[in-house]
C-alpha cells in the first residue's frame, strides 16, 4: 500500500506538514490508492521517469509518495518527495513572483491599477505600453506576446532584461487574454524595483525562509545537483540540463526570472499550499493577509485570477474541484491545485521533458494531472459537496492518445495502388473522346458519393 498509511505511522519531519490517516480527515484510503495506479501508468507509458506526489487535507498530508526514478537510465536514483528537487517551471509565477506581489500589495507599496511605467519607466514607449497596469500583467491581458526568444539575442542578463522591456505589444492592453511569460518577467522586475533587492533574495527573506522551505530556491548549488531531476538532454545551450533552469529565457536572465527558475520539493510546496489554505499564515507566521489571498485567487478575467489560474475543468485541474479552487501548471510537468472549500491540495512534480519515451508526453502529463485531482476529490467523504464515486475508469486507464499507432501499412499500400490505377485509367481516358460537360458533372457527383473523405485524427 502507499505511504498513505506508512507516513501516518512515522515521525513527521520538522520541515514538513504532519501526516495523518485519510480517515482522520474524512477521506477514503481505498479511493486514494487510485493515485498510485494513475501515476505508475504515466511512468510505464513513457510519459516521465518519476514523480513526487503529495495530497493534503485539513492541515495534514494523507498521501506522500515518490514514484519511479529521477532519470530513465539510473534505477539507483529513486524519487523522494522530501529530497528530490524539481524545476518548477511556471509554478515559479505563483509560488514566487505572485506571492512577492501579494506581499508588496499588502504593504501598500504596489498599486494594482497603476501603470507599469510608474515603477519601470523604461517599459514605456510613449504609446499603448504606457497604459499597461500591474493588474493586466497578473491576468495576462497586458497585450504582451506569449513569448519571445530573448536568449537568441541577449549575451548577458542585462541585455536580456533590456530586450524584455523593449518588447512591443501585440494588441491593446485589457482587451483579451494571452498567456505571457514576458508579462510575468516584467512583474519580477517590478518586484525588484519596489522591494529594493533581487527577486530571489526577497522571496528567501520574506517567504521561503519564514516558512522553513529550505529546499526552495533559484540556481541550485552544485552540492544538490545529484538529487535534482534532469530535464532537457539536447537543449539550445548545447549540453544536458541538470540543476539549471530548463527555460532558455530564464537562463539568459541569469537563472532568476518572473516566469521560471524556481526549484523545490513536493514537501516544501505542501507547506506553501497549507499557508495559502490558512489565509496566508503558517505556524504562527503571517506571510500575506487573508483578504489578499482571497483577492488574488478569485477570478478576475475569464478563468484567470491575479497571477493564479482557477479550476475550470481544463489545464489539469480535473472535473471535480470546487468553484473557488485555484492552482497552476508548469511546462516541465509540475502542478499545484488548492481547493479551499474542501480544505485540500494536491501537488504533482515530474520531469516529463526528460527524454520522454511516450509519443505524446504532453497528453500523458495532462491526463495524469487531471486524474490525480479527480482521485483526490473522489476520496473526500465528509463534505456537503461530495462527488459520488463511479466505476468509470480514469483517463490513465484508457491512455487515449498517449502512444498512437502509426498508419497501417496496408492502407498506405492500397493508397499507392489506387494512385497507380487512377494514373493508368487517366492515360487510357486521354486517348478516348472527351465526354460532354453534363456527363462529367454526373460522373463527379457519383464519384463523390462512392468515395467518402477520411476524417483527420
Amino acid at each position: 500500500m502507499l505511504r498513505i498509511i506508512l507516513t501516518a505511522l512515522t515521525l513527521t519531519r520538522a520541515d514538513s506538514l504532519p501526516a495523518r490517516r485519510p480517515t482522520a480527515v474524512g477521506m477514503s484510503e481505498v479511493r486514494l490508492e487510485a493515485i498510485e495506479r494513475v501515476v505508475k501508468r504515466g511512468i510505464s507509458a513513457g510519459g516521465f521517469p518519476g514523480a513526487a506526489v503529495i495530497v493534503g487535507r485539513k492541515g495534514s498530508t494523507v498521501l506522500d509518495e515518490g514514484f519511479g526514478t529521477l532519470s530513465w537510465n539510473d534505477p539507483g536514483e529513486p524519487v523522494d518527495s522530501h529530497e528530490t528537487l524539481y524545476d518548477l517551471a511556471s509554478l515559479s509565477k505563483v509560488v514566487g513572483t505572485t506571492t512577492a506581489v501579494m506581499i508588496l500589495y499588502d504593504e501598500k507599496k504596489l498599486d494594482l491599477d497603476s501603470p507599469v511605467i510608474r515603477y519601470l519607466p523604461t517599459f514605456g514607449d510613449g504609446g499603448l505600453k504606457d497604459n499597461v497596469t500591474i493588474r493586466e500583467l497578473l491576468t495576462h491581458t497586458s497585450g504582451l506576446p506569449a513569448g519571445r526568444d530573448i536568449y537568441r539575442i541577449a549575451h548577458s542578463p542585462i541585455e536580456a532584461r533590456a530586450a524584455l522591456l523593449a518588447t512591443p505589444l501585440d494588441y491593446p492592453p485589457g482587451q483579451k487574454y494571452v498567456y505571457s511569460d514576458l508579462g510575468a518577467d516584467v512583474l519580477g522586475l517590478v518586484v525588484e524595483v519596489v522591494a529594493g533587492e533581487t527577486l530571489d533574495s526577497f522571496l528567501e527573506r520574506r517567504v521561503f525562509g519564514p516558512l522553513g522551505m529550505a529546499q526552495t530556491f533559484y540556481r541550485p548549488a552544485d552540492s544538490v545537483k545529484y538529487r535534482t531531476a534532469p530535464t532537457a538532454v539536447d537543449p539550445p545551450r548545447g549540453y544536458p540540463i541538470r540543476g539549471e533552469v530548463h527555460d532558455e529565457n530564464a537562463w539568459a536572465m541569469g537563472g532568476v526570472a518572473g516566469h521560471a527558475g524556481l526549484f523545490s520539493t513536493a514537501s516544501d510546496l505542501a507547506v506553501f499550499a497549507q499557508m495559502m489554505l490558512n489565509g496566508g499564515e503558517y505556524n504562527g507566521v503571517q506571510i500575506v493577509s487573508k483578504p489578499t489571498v482571497e483577492l488574488f485567487t478569485k477570478r478576475a478575467f475569464g478563468h484567470r485570477a491575479l497571477g493564479w489560474d482557477t479550476a475550470d475543468g481544463s489545464f489539469g485541474s480535473g472535473r471535480y474541484l470546487g468553484p473557488n479552487a485555484y492552482g497552476h501548471t508548469g511546462f516541465t510537468g509540475t502542478s499545484i491545485w488548492i481547493d479551499p472549500d474542501r480544505q485540500m491540495f494536491m501537488i504533482l512534480l515530474t520531469n516529463r521533458i526528460h527524454a520522454a519515451k511516450a509519443k505524446r508526453p504532453a497528453k500523458v502529463i495532462s491526463d495524469v494531472r487531471a486524474d490525480l485531482s479527480d482521485a483526490a476529490v473522489l476520496a473526500v467523504m465528509d463534505d456537503n459537496t461530495h462527488v459520488a464515486a463511479t466505476q468509470a475508469r480514469f483517463r490513465a486507464d484508457r491512455e487515449i492518445g498517449w502512444n498512437p499507432e502509426p498508419p497501417r501499412r496496408h492502407a498506405l499500400h492500397r493508397s499507392s495502388k489506387h494512385r497507380r490505377t487512377v494514373a493508368s485509367h487517366s492515360k487510357a481516358k486521354s486517348s478516348k473522346k472527351k465526354p460532354s460537360a453534363a456527363k462529367k458533372h454526373a460522373a463527379r457527383a457519383k464519384s463523390s458519393k462512392a468515395t467518402p473523405k477520411h476524417r483527420s485524427e
